[in-house]
Formats: C-alpha cells, sequence, structure tokens
C-alpha cells in the first residue's frame, strides 16, 4: 500500500508568495532491503553532539531561519535504511542526533565508535527547564490539552500554543494543511515541539521546511511530553544508563511496543555491518542551522564544500 501525502498549496502560495513544496512522499508498505553480500553500505551521518552541547546550540538559533531536528532511535534506523523516502525526510533536516543509549553500546562494541547521544526526552525536558523563557512564543503539535496545560504551568510558559490534531490526520491533506497554516500563523516561535510519533512529525516538519513560511526550530520528539506530563513511566534513570529503557517499556505496554522490540528491533544487528556511521562535526564559521545531516554547509543561499566530518 502506498502511504502518500500530497499537499495541495496553490491557494495557500498565491496568498502568501510562497512556491508550492514537492509532494512528500513516505512509503509505509515498501519492503524492506535484503541483507545481501554485495549490498553497498548504508551511510548513516549523525551530528556531533550531547545533550549539553546540542542544548546549547539550539538555545542559540533564534528565529530568524527554520531548521527542523530528528532523533532517531533503533526504530527509526530501520526504516532509514529500509526506505527511500524516510532518508529523503532526513537528508532534509539541519540536525540528526542519536536517540538511543542502547544503540549507542551497541555500536561501540560491534565497531569500536563512540556515538555521542542526545535523546529527544532529556533535549525536551533541558529546553523546557533551562532555556525557554515564559514570554518566548512556543508552539506544541500533538498531545491533549489537559497535557498542554500541565506544560503551561509547570514551566510558566505564558505564550504557549498547542494544537491537537485527529487521530490518522497526516493522511488527510485538508487537515494537513490546517496543522501546517497553524503552526505558520504562530511564527516567528522558538520552538515547536512536534509530538506526533514517526513518520508523521517528520514529515509535517519537512512540510514547513519546503513551504518557506515558518521561522524557528521544530523538534521531532515523539512521546517525549508524555514522559513530562506521566501520561507513560520513563525507566529509571540506571535503566536509561546501562541502555534498558527499552525493556521498561516493553514491561509498560508489551501489547503496544512487543512487534516493535522483540520483531522489527533485532533486524538492526544485521543491519549493522551494512551501516557506515559519519559523525559531523560543526564547520568552522558557519552556523549551526547551516547544515544538513549530509554534511552539506549552506549559507546565505549558496552551497559551500561539507566541513569537516569524521567517517566511522
Amino acid at each position: 500500500m502506498r502511504y502518500r501525502v500530497d499537499i495541495d498549496l496553490d491557494r495557500h502560495s498565491k496568498s502568501h508568495g510562497a512556491a508550492a513544496p514537492p509532494e512528500l512522499p513516505f512509503d509505509r508498505g515498501r519492503r524492506p532491503r535484503v541483507e545481501g553480500h554485495s549490498r553497498e553500505p548504508t551511510i548513516v551521518r549523525l551530528n556531533n553532539y550531547d545533550l549539553a552541547e546540542f542544548a546549547d546550540v539550539a538555545a542559540d538559533f533564534g528565529c530568524d531561519d527554520y531548521a527542523y531536528v530528528v532523533t532517531p532511535n533503533v526504530d527509526h534506523l530501520i526504516r532509514f535504511c529500509d526506505d527511500e523516502s524516510f532518508r529523503t525526510l532526513y537528508a532534509e533536516a539541519a540536525f540528526v542526533l542519536n536517540d538511543s543509549r542502547l544503540l549507542s553500546r551497541v555500536v561501540s562494541v560491534s565497531k569500536g565508535i563512540q556515538l555521542p547521544v542526545c535523546t529527544g526526552s532529556d533535549l525536551t525536558e533541558r529546553l523546557l527547564s533551562r532555556v525557554i523563557k515564559p514570554e518566548d512564543r512556543i508552539v506544541v503539535v500533538g498531545t491533549t490539552s489537559e497535557q498542554a496545560a500541565q506544560l503551561r504551568h509547570r514551566f510558566g510558559l505564558r505564550a504557549l500554543k498547542h494544537f491537537e490534531p485527529a487521530m490518522g490526520f497526516i493522511q488527510d491533506a485538508n487537515a494537513v494543511e490546517a496543522c501546517l497554516r497553524f503552526i505558520e500563523e504562530q511564527s516567528p516561535f522558538r520552538f515547536c515541539f512536534l509530538a506526533l510519533g514517526s513518520p508523521q512529525q517528520e514529515v509535517l516538519a519537512n512540510a514547513l521546511r519546503a513551504r518557506g513560511i515558518a521561522r524557528g526550530l521544530s523538534l521531532c520528539i515523539g512521546a517525549s511530553i508524555d514522559f513530562l506530563t506521566d501520561v507513560e513511566r520513563r525507566a529509571p534513570p540506571w535503566m536509561q544508563r546501562t541502555g534498558l529503557e527499552c525493556a521498561f517499556r516493553l514491561i509498560q505496554n508489551p501489547r503496544h511496543l512487543a512487534r516493535r522490540y522483540l520483531i522489527r528491533g533485532p533486524r538492526i544487528f544485521l543491519l549493522l555491518k551494512h551501516i557506515k556511521f559519519e559523525l559531523l562535526r560543526p564547520a568552522q564559521g558557519v552556523p549551526s542551522a547551516g547544515r544538513d545531516c549530509f554534511g552539506i554547509v549552506f549559507k546565505a543561499g549558496t552551497v559551500q564544500s561539507p566541513g569537516v566530518s569524521a567517517p566511522v
């Protein structure tokens, strides 16, 4: 089955003076690649930031430009290997941050590489508690109105704007358009938290980029707000540190997560031998917002050679 989001923006583009973006496909039913001996390696480029380092980058991003952040876990990495259209969504992201301590440990043992970790949940909490000021304009897409109210109260967010799309909205072009317009009407914003799950949140983030209207930093954060508002329990810190958070989540919700963690997840061990990781370091003299996850440096409409990257 072909899963595609086709957003008709002719009327919107005329009213805002923006060019209509290309189609934004995601093929949920595409068959996985076959793990064979002749397979070309899949290059996975991650920005070389831990939590503290990227929190500083996000704090300095500002509202003059637009960019979005993705935080791949093991499930996302499997999807990245399987589906070209999902890789396209990651190619347009300005920042790709490793969300998985388990992946970091497995890669350390199997490849002798140390991947930095910046989980979406920790990043969301850090920005809300230490970076965002009460008067900053914040957009939250997803979660419930009750959860949004909890965030306002807990973090003193006087300018938080919330939009709760209907279940399955990503398959309805009109619903997607309404969501995009809501976000754009709040622009410029400091941060837009897309708490929609993957790939919906990445599709939406890339659509905002393609339309060229929104200004601010969008973050694809999955279930991060569910943890902050106690809708879901997060694993104890010792389980997080040892890479066992997925085991804790599986125990909490086996019906929903058993297939992901017990059937789909182990494929990562087969895929890793075909993956080549590259850690991207900030290019000297170029703002952090001016890079994509493939190491291309762009500034003021020009494309330059990549900055220093470390293939690993």
